[in-house]
């Protein structure tokens, strides 16, 4: 290990240039030079002796790939600190940037693993900006559709207690006086004979005069008026009666909810056939995410689409069904092309 120190020393530029003296300075100091020199030699050496004799000599990657190992003095008259050749250009072997992981999020390691990619931090802040953007839209629009679901309920009432007997039409003339409707809803209660209904208004003014009619006679039962605390789900205009055949068809149609799915079209139309008339036309429709099946079922007769709203609440295999009038005809189905 002294024998490495002198080396090192005698090198001069390696690791440590000793200037020399002047003769003067010689003849001042005399032997003292001797033992500082004998000294710096010792704590060299103590400073070498804490190094891992096992370690490795560190080549830079852009030395070991683009060129064999340098000697001493070589190195400085090829290239200099950081890989720059002496005409003042980097090599192209010289080591490329990547930025640390504790300011973009991404893991280091494997080089330079986003160049040429396209997947860098730069297009990782673009995309997190992006989708910033998008999930402040999805919020704002998501806050209009709250605004728009609030204002629907501030228009519509509900209303209890009706008569079988009593349609659509019938409920919304009666609510017309006090403004314009826009939408009127029976639905049947399946723990009544009663029904009761949704009716939205153009505007919250003609909700709230409506309120007047709680207690008013219709048909044999005074009905109830309240405001409601939901909205009328909207229908797919593209399955609205377009002509009057179709709104004909309306009033001979039924939707049925709540179908256990064990059921099948046969066994549904078997049960309206013998409990309120002859059926024209079923449609039986359901999914894989729904635990139930609805239906739509059209009759011969309006009469027998008026007998069908009073099964509502009728066990069918395992569940109640429910039972309304149809705000849209049950039309047939079209053959498609064969391709």
């Amino acid at each position: 290990m002294a024998a490495v120190a002198e080396n090192a020393i005698g090198a001069g530029d390696q690791f440590v240039r000793r200037p020399s003296p002047s003769p003067p300075q010689q003849q001042k100091r005399g032997g003292s030079s001797e033992a500082e020199y004998q000294r710096d030699v010792r704590e060299l050496v103590e400073l070498l002796s804490k190094l891992n004799p096992s370690a490795k000599e560190f080549i830079p990657s852009y030395a070991s790939a683009a060129s064999p190992p340098l000697v001493a003095g070589q190195h400085a008259a090829q290239t200099t600190d950081g890989g720059r050749r002496p005409n003042g250009r980097l090599s192209a072997d010289a080591p490329v940037f990547v930025a640390s992981s504790d300011y973009y999020g991404w893991p280091i390691g494997g080089g330079n693993r986003y160049a040429g990619s396209g997947d860098g931090p730069s297009n990782h802040l673009q995309r997190r900006r992006r989708n910033n953007y998008n999930q402040g839209r999805r919020r704002s629009n998501d806050r209009v559709q709250r605004a728009q679901k609030e204002d629907c309920i501030r228009r519509t009432v509900y209303v209890s207690y009706i008569d079988h007997h009593v349609t659509e039409e019938q409920l919304a003339a009666l609510f017309g006086s006090y403004g314009k409707v826009l939408d009127c809803r029976i639905c049947c209660d399946a723990n009544s004979v009663l029904r009761f209904a949704f009716i939205e208004f153009a505007n919250e003014y003609g909700a709230r005069a409506a309120l007047n009619l709680d207690g008013t006679v219709l048909g044999y039962y005074p009905v109830r008026v309240l405001p409601s605390k939901t909205a009328i789900l909207p229908v797919n205009p593209t399955l609205l009666p377009r002509s009057e055949d179709e709104r004909e068809m309306c009033t001979r149609t039924v939707y049925c909810t709540n179908i256990d799915k064990k059921l099948t079209q046969t066994d549904l139309k078997e049960f309206f056939q013998s409990c309120c008339g002859e059926v024209s036309r079923l449609r039986l429709l359901g999914d894989n995410v729904h635990s139930t099946r609805i239906a739509f079922v059209e009759f011969v007769r309006a009469e027998s689409a008026l007998r069908a709203l009073n099964c509502s609440g009728t066990v069918l295999g395992a569940l109640p069904i429910r039972l309304s009038p149809s705000k849209t005809p049950v039309r047939p189905r079209v053959a498609r092309p064969m391709q």
